[in-house]
């Protein structure tokens, strides 16, 4: 990952053997991977205010001798975030080859951190009377506008419309900078690797965001 090696100070020649690191990222836990992002989530004053949308990062393309054994075909790696508004960190990311929903993944994510959390902002994309209803059960207020088919969404809609849920962009600028400073494609060849690859990218724009305050 030499876009990383680069934010923290460090020439290739300066790691052990990529072999040797690739065994060692195997070992860790996927829970000590999301500790990782938490911890550096930590570093600024989370507000309690999150948005939370999705982007695409293209998965790097392999030999097709290499597709052809592992039956390697997806091309891309949709990344679901959740960001902090007012300090721009990333609280949680997951990432997934399969083709779901964005309201399950959106209510995947919330449950993780709804303890955290005093409201969620998303697009129409997470409209889903569900996932509003067990946001409030966990006491996240929802700013999630509805689809416009009946006047009463037009109504509900205006009511949500406020700074706060202006906020929302923030996700989409968060990964506009991983995206221009990091790069928006993913190295690593398994799904639990790229996964990894991409907590590290969301960890160290943390970091820098925290150096820049």
């Amino acid at each position: 990952m030499p876009h990383i090696l680069g934010e923290i100070g460090l020439e290739a020649a300066d790691l052990p053997d990529h072999s040797t690191l690739v065994k060692w990222f195997d070992r860790i836990k996927t829970a000590m991977w999301r500790v990782l992002l938490r911890l550096s989530s930590q570093l600024h004053d989370l507000s309690g205010h999150a948005a939370i949308d999705a982007t695409f990062f293209d998965r790097e393309n392999a030999s097709k001798h290499y597709c052809r054994r592992t039956d390697y075909r997806v091309q891309t790696l949709k990344a679901t975030a959740l960001v902090d508004t007012e300090s721009q960190a990333v609280l949680d990311v997951h990432c997934t080859t399969e083709k779901r929903h964005d309201t399950q993944l959106g209510w995947q994510v919330a449950r993780r951190n709804a303890g955290d959390l005093t409201s969620l902002a998303a697009d129409k994309g997470y409209d889903w009377m569900q996932l509003r209803e067990k946001l409030r059960e966990e006491g996240v207020r929802p700013l999630i506008k509805h689809r416009e088919f009946r006047p009463i969404d037009h109504a509900h809609n205006a009511r949500i419309d406020g700074p706060r849920y202006r906020q929302r962009a923030m996700s989409e600028t968060v990964f506009s900078t991983i995206k221009r400073t990091l790069g928006d494609a993913v190295r690593a060849r398994s799904w639990y690797g790229q996964f990894r690859e991409l907590v590290l990218m969301c960890a160290v724009h943390n970091i820098n965001q925290a150096v820049k305050q």
